[in-house]
């Protein structure tokens, strides 16, 4: 008499069963410019003043009595034969509506973080020559403090006159916004790579079929010595590079992933095992 046979109960892996990789273009290390700008434009309409077009030769009068108005008021008073240039306005009224701040400090902010950007995002520098920029950064700090001019430098910074209305701040961000996430969702994702057990499937370009690899000697490293790109904008982003084995090799790029540590750990125990179907 043969005893039944012992169901046998099988667990479902929770582990992933594949990693896409999306290759992320340099326009994604440009948010920094769309917040700082929303950040402007609130800080200008919370302390700016509006903003009156006058011709050259205009004086300010103060405490000045006018005829018809109660107690002395500020003036601008306009060289003779001239007249306050007329701003086209939807009601016609011809006041001022520019807002603007009376210090230059939010330009100059903006500006700066735009060549910043335009320095990090064009100029790659990587491993020691990050640490060379930063201390150079530092060095050229403490030698303005030695040298005590700081106060020049800052007096320097008030004569650049970088002003930009609260309107023209929230027209550059939104359009930033609006191609920052065009690029982040749709633009970056023509390009992928997705890692399953056993398998690696890449497609490079829009209409082109995908490329399958197996993925036996395949080796995968990772690059995150951009200090300024990787891990002040990129919150832990990297490059990957992947080199297949066989006869028929090949060299993958793909700058710019995020979260690299947490895709490769999976892919590198994705490598380790195969896929292993089970027979009835």
């Amino acid at each position: 008499m043969s005893s039944a046979p012992v169901p046998v109960r099988v667990v479902p892996s929770d582990r992933a069963r594949q990693v896409v990789i999306i290759s992320h273009s340099a326009f994604f290390y440009w948010w920094p410019l769309w917040a700082v700008g929303f950040l402007m434009a609130v800080i200008t309409y919370a302390t700016g003043h509006q903003v009156a077009f006058v011709p050259p030769g205009t004086q300010v009068e103060r405490q000045v009595v006018v005829e018809g108005l109660d107690g002395p008021r500020d003036v601008l008073v306009t060289p003779a034969g001239t007249r306050l240039p007329v701003v086209a306005e939807p009601d016609g009224s011809g006041l001022p509506r520019l807002t603007m701040t009376p210090s230059n400090n939010p330009g100059i902010i903006w500006a700066f973080t735009l060549c910043a950007l335009l320095v990090i995002t064009h100029i790659e520098l990587r491993g020691v020559w990050s640490l060379i920029a930063m201390l150079g950064v530092g060095l050229v700090c403490v030698l303005l403090a030695v040298f005590g001019l700081w106060d020049m430098f800052f007096a320097a910074f008030r004569v650049l006159d970088v002003h930009i209305s609260a309107a023209g701040y929230l027209g550059i961000s939104f359009f930033l916004l609006f191609l920052w996430l065009v690029t982040f969702f749709l633009y970056d994702r023509r390009e992928y790579m997705i890692f399953s057990r056993g398998q690696l499937r890449v497609r490079l370009a829009v209409g082109v079929g995908e490329m399958v690899f197996d993925t036996r000697g395949m080796v995968v490293e990772k690059k995150r010595d951009a200090l300024f790109r990787h891990w002040m904008l990129g919150f832990g982003s990297g490059d990957l590079v992947v080199n297949t084995a066989g006869t028929n090799t090949r060299q993958f790029q793909m700058p710019n992933v995020l979260r690299i540590d947490h895709r490769l750990a999976l892919i590198h125990t994705m490598l380790q095992e195969r896929e292993v179907v089970k027979g009835v």
